[in-house]
């Protein structure tokens, strides 16, 4: 017999894995499953169990309590530009991408003064024109967001050249797209896109 409260105390409080349970309480696996069960201990879903080994000390960000105008503004317009700017399809990561990096520079604040997320974790890919210098670019961007050279992607994307348009001279400077991988924060600001639009709809 498994004991309720060791069990639970590994499981469900210390984030252990099953495979992880059964070694520290020297049975199998099957023997877990059974006790878990037995004792009414909800197992984790798939995803949630990947969501764990892929973040075994918790969750990499904290969000913070909206106490100020400041921070309250900041939420909702970095709630926007991912609205408008974010890419909504990704399930697992976000990210966000322009050529503009004031509007990347207010996002990045967004997520270190609402969500408490270090900025040393964010990376950033970089899109060009072949005729554009990557490190000239990448050293201004790295300028602009007080960013490492190593939080760059190491393959920037290269689109040829094709003479110039006005998407040509708006992006002298490419464009450089966030990336933070984590679903349960990309979820939180998706939920906070739907309240807000479920609050404009005409009743």
């Amino acid at each position: 017999m498994l004991e309720k409260l060791a069990l639970k105390d590994l499981y469900a409080y210390k984030g252990f894995s099953v495979a992880v349970v059964a070694q520290k309480m020297h049975c199998s696996q099957s023997t877990v499953n059974y006790w878990l069960a037995k004792h009414k201990i909800k197992k984790r879903s798939i995803s949630q169990a990947i969501y764990k080994k892929w973040n075994p000390h918790g969750d990499p960000f904290r969000k913070m309590p909206i106490d100020n105008i400041p921070k309250a503004v900041l939420f909702g317009v970095g709630v926007g530009l991912y609205w408008g700017e974010g890419t909504k399809s990704n399930p697992t990561s976000i990210r966000l991408g322009n050529s503009d990096p004031r509007l990347i520079r207010v996002f990045v604040s967004f997520l270190e003064h609402c969500f408490a997320i270090q900025r040393s974790k964010l990376r950033f890919g970089l899109q060009i024109f072949g005729d554009m210098d990557a490190d000239k670019t990448i050293a201004f961007w790295k300028r602009e967001l007080s960013v490492s050279r190593k939080q760059f992607l190491p393959s920037v994307v290269v689109t040829p050249h094709r003479g110039v348009g006005n998407y040509r001279v708006k992006t002298k400077t490419g464009v450089v797209t966030l990336y933070f991988h984590n679903k349960k924060l990309r979820d939180i600001i998706v939920s906070s896109i739907e309240k807000q639009a479920m609050a404009y709809k005409p009743k």
